[in-house]
């Protein structure tokens, strides 16, 4: 099964059977008690229903309970959902619809999100991974363990992964085994990743850079080490004390680890590997990093979702870019590279990226979702990211901006229209417009609202039960009218300077 995805756990139980394959709240699993685990979970799963499901939802934290549910999630053969518990309960629920989630895997941080989410109508057989948590609605059966995992197909469906829609419900991005194997196989040629390295499991799981974390570690017989939100007070001490080896993060974390004081000269020498991704990375963050860290080979990563995890990358030596941002880099062998004007005419040096091949997922769940997003060009089907990029000599991409309303906040795609349309949503409101402003090494949401003047708190309050925690806006202005552009178009640019913060 080298297709699967599951495959690159595999691979790491033949080399370090015994050897942790997690740790996590100070507790660990070797490789073999987390397959066996997951084995277990697994044939209680499918013994439990009718038939087959198509989806299995993974309801987890980042406990150590969370990866022997995801991983169990894969072993059953089905397309696995994961499924942030910290969400707001209602958009779990458009998730576990627009997915056709027939069941859920929950791990020990999962109970008060069922709770909620029973509350909002759903009813679903539910397995709890094996944590001391009550006696589950699907048992746990010694018996029903699966003595293999089950069999998929290439071209199957590994996971779906949501990100954030315009129409203000997420779009759902299947991404099948055929496109991991290709992204994995690129990596295991790049890096040099083996036994003896821990890597840290930063993201979220329902964050695809989270399978990054998991089958990078895993297709080497690595160990993933999860640090818990205290250790950033002093990042460079939980990286001793477990022997971390290779780092990946959003660039934000960069700005905190900062301000705990980590990145002092050489207080980071077990790194080897340093990645970023989700953000634009300023060469500033990198240089502090790097002068932290400086056994450490720091590359920048870029990609969308529906490109699989990743598809460019840059490794920085040092150098300064013209702009102070590291490059988007070069995308990966194998895929074709388009720029285009606004008005999609080609250009050679400088416009929107678009990018077709064998990581490009198939598109959205919806195929309504498409329009925009994805078009036929010489014969092959490429997807626009919405990134206005440069081609620097030699041919790699540095990153400009967007081209479109969606930013990202600490490293989460956010949709600046689903913003708009949840607050609108809200009692009072008349119409919103939402911008983004610089703040702390990334950007935060400022919304201007019409309508009648609510209560920041009263707003905040509202929007924390349709959106993520993230992507909550900062700061809320009430205006009697929005500001208008000779088009006679609403003037964002003028409300983005209005938002923005005094100049030091």
């Amino acid at each position: 099964m080298d297709h699967a995805l599951y495959g690159r756990f595999l691979r790491g139980l033949a080399k370090s059977a015994e050897r942790p394959a997690v740790l996590a709240g100070g507790s660990g699993l070797s490789y073999q008690e987390l397959h066996e685990r997951a084995l277990l979970l697994a044939g209680s799963l499918l013994a439990a229903l009718p038939a087959r499901p198509a989806a299995v939802g993974v309801l987890a934290g980042k406990g150590l309970t969370a990866y022997p549910s995801l991983l169990a999630g894969l072993y059953t053969g089905c397309t696995v959902v994961p499924l942030q518990p910290g969400f707001p309960a209602a958009r779990t629920r458009q998730m576990i619809e627009a997915s056709g989630v027939a069941a859920l895997v929950a791990d020990d941080d999962a109970l008060p999100a069922l709770a909620a989410l029973h509350a909002e109508g759903v009813d679903l057989p539910v397995l709890f991974a094996p944590g001391g948590q009550p006696q589950p609605a699907v048992p746990v059966l010694v018996r029903r363990a699966l003595g293999a995992p089950v069999p998929v197909r290439a071209e199957d469906t590994a996971y779906v992964l949501f990100t954030s829609g315009s129409t203000g419900r997420p779009k759902g991005v299947p991404v099948t085994h055929a496109n991991t194997r290709h992204y994995f196989g690129l990596l295991d040629e790049r890096y040099d990743f083996g036994p003896e390295d821990v890597f840290t499991q930063n993201f979220d799981l329902n964050f695809d850079c989270a399978v990054f974390d998991l089958f990078c570690a895993w297709g080497a017989g690595a160990t993933l080490a999860v640090p818990p939100p205290q250790a950033y007070r002093d990042m460079p001490r939980f990286l001793a004390e477990h022997g971390v080896t290779v780092w990946f993060s959003t660039p934000s974390a960069i700005a905190l680890v900062r301000r705990t004081g980590g990145l002092r000269p050489a207080a980071m020498p077990s790194l080897r590997w340093s990645f970023f991704a989700g953000e634009a990375l300023s060469c500033r963050d990198a240089g502090d990093w790097r002068a932290a860290a400086p056994e450490s080979v720091l590359e920048n990563l870029y990609g969308p979702t529906e490109l699989t995890i990743t598809v460019a990358v840059h490794r920085w030596a040092g150098e300064d870019a013209p702009n102070g941002m590291v490059p988007t880099g070069a995308v990966h062998p194998g895929h074709a590279v388009l720029l285009l004007g606004p008005g999609g005419e080609e250009s050679a040096t400088e416009g929107e990226l678009c990018i077709a091949g064998p990581q490009l997922t198939a598109g959205y769940l919806d195929p309504a979702d498409d329009a925009g997003r994805f078009f036929e060009r010489y014969g092959r089907r490429f997807y626009r990211t919405g990134d206005r990029v440069r081609r620097a000599a030699g041919g790699e991409l540095l990153y400009l901006g967007r081209d479109d309303a969606q930013v990202q906040v600490l490293g989460v795609r956010v949709e600046l229209a689903e913003v708009d349309a949840a607050v609108r949503g809200c009692p009072g409101v008349q119409d919103a417009v939402t911008v983004a402003v610089p703040a702390r090494g990334s950007v935060e949401l400022v919304v201007f609202h019409t309508g009648e003047p609510v209560p920041a708190a009263r707003l905040a309050r509202e929007l924390r039960a349709v959106l993520p925690a993230a992507v909550i806006p900062r700061r809320y202005c009430h205006v009697a009218e929005f500001p208008l552009n000779p088009n006679r178009k609403i003037d964002r640019k003028q409300l983005a300077a209005q938002a923005a913060p005094p100049a030091e």
